[in-house]
């Protein structure tokens, strides 16, 4: 028998109609019911018609291309997971180059998870950073009204057809060319506003552009681990503050990307590092356990890692390799292929950084291990500040 929604003969033809049914099948088992107005947008602002005609799919990225397979393309178009529409920022990739995501449209279950957290009504103005296809702003345009959406796009040639996907279904949006970091004034104030890429840092310009009272969300993103969700009320005076919660999967906002390479631009042949060991796995805090990741990335704001599978190293089977995105402090912790319970640990740099995370690590158990929606943040004009459960019991790195 075929899966919900994967065009087999037991879905009948592949055709929109049918894929988008069992998408939406595919979304309510994940978060429940629709709302009504969102599945009367998913319907009147189909998802094919904001996809270009290549996608590039798979974990190898390959192209997808609607002329050569328009079954395999529409299948692609409608199922539950990130539409990759470019790759390597528009520049076509040479043979044997690596293909990364540049830009995406987002997998239509956290899509339609961010808009009911959004809460927006009628009449509601909103402001979008991202535009990516204009999908997510022809769902939002739908429910707010013509004319209430505004979309800032920093690629002009996905701006430019977004813009033409969304006049052909008319719908009325505000789609501008800029950095989405520095949000529109022009359009301000909105009662709405919602990323729909990552950041590592709130952007004061988006608190001074939502009345007091209205909503920002946002995908959190650190150098550790890109993953959570920021939902963040502003009280009018450049302040806001909110709650994180649990799923995430968007591309990082350009200028909030590490472009760092551990042999290229942090470890050195002249470093001494100091050598010592710990018990802690670095798979307890680098691994599967999103939970603890988050909790990392949000309290060591500045530290990244990556890990580093069959070193030329003797004795060494796995490394992880643990940074500061300024480069000046770096650690190395080996796991030699037995031991279980001992781990050697390089440190250099003026911080010892193995040590922030084993005590932040040590931090985060003592009390029970909180997920994200445990989390909190408060943005002021000069500071971000966490917390846990409450704004009044701030949080900070290393324990």
């Amino acid at each position: 028998m075929g899966a919900v929604g994967d065009g087999s003969v037991d879905d009948g033809p592949v055709t929109p109609h049918a894929l988008l049914r069992g998408l939406l099948a595919e979304v309510a088992v994940e978060l429940g019911p629709l709302a009504p107005e969102w599945k009367r947008a998913a319907h009147a602002v189909p998802r094919h018609r904001f996809l270009p005609d290549r996608l590039w799919t798979g974990e190898d990225l390959e192209p997808c291309d609607r002329e050569a397979g328009p079954d395999a393309w529409l299948r692609a178009a409608y199922a539950n997971e990130p539409a990759v529409v470019q790759v390597n920022d528009g520049r076509a990739p040479e043979a044997e180059e690596e293909r990364w995501p540049s830009s995406s449209a987002s997998a239509p279950d956290i899509v339609f998870r961010m808009l009911r957290l959004l809460d927006v009504e009628p009449g509601h103005r909103v402001l979008e950073i991202g535009t990516g296809t204009g999908w997510n702003a022809g769902l939002l345009a739908h429910v707010a009204g013509p004319g209430n959406v505004t979309s800032v796009e920093i690629d002009p040639g996905l701006a430019a057809k977004a813009g033409e996907r969304l006049w052909e279904a008319g719908l009325v949006v505000d789609v501008v060319v800029g950095d989405g970091a520095e949000g529109y004034a022009g359009n301000a104030p909105y009662d709405r506003l919602e990323a729909t890429c990552s950041v590592r840092s709130v952007p004061r310009p988006w608190l001074a552009q939502v009345r007091p009272g209205g909503v920002v969300l946002t995908p959190w993103d650190s150098p550790w681990f890109c993953y959570g969700l920021l939902r963040m009320t502003v009280d009018g005076v450049g302040s806001a503050s909110g709650r994180f919660s649990p799923y995430s999967a968007f591309m990082v906002m350009p200028e909030h990307r590490t472009d760092l390479g551990i042999y290229q631009d942090v470890v050195r042949d002249e470093h001494r590092p100091e050598e010592s060991a710990t018990a802690l796995s670095p798979w307890e805090v680098a691994g599967d356990d999103v939970d603890a990741q988050f909790a990392l990335g949000l309290l060591l704001r500045d530290v990244w890692r990556t890990w580093h599978h069959g070193p030329d190293v003797e004795g060494v089977e796995t490394r992880l390799w643990v940074a500061t995105t300024d480069a000046t402090s770096w650690a190395a912790v080996d796991w030699d292929g037995r031991s279980d319970d001992r781990f050697t640990v390089w440190q250099h740099g003026p911080r010892r950084l193995w040590d922030e995370v084993e005590a932040t690590y040590t931090w985060w158990t003592a009390r029970d291990r909180p997920g994200p929606e445990r989390f909190g943040l408060t943005v002021t004009a000069t500071s971000e500040t966490p917390w846990l459960d409450d704004p009044g019991q701030p949080v900070s790195g290393a324990g």
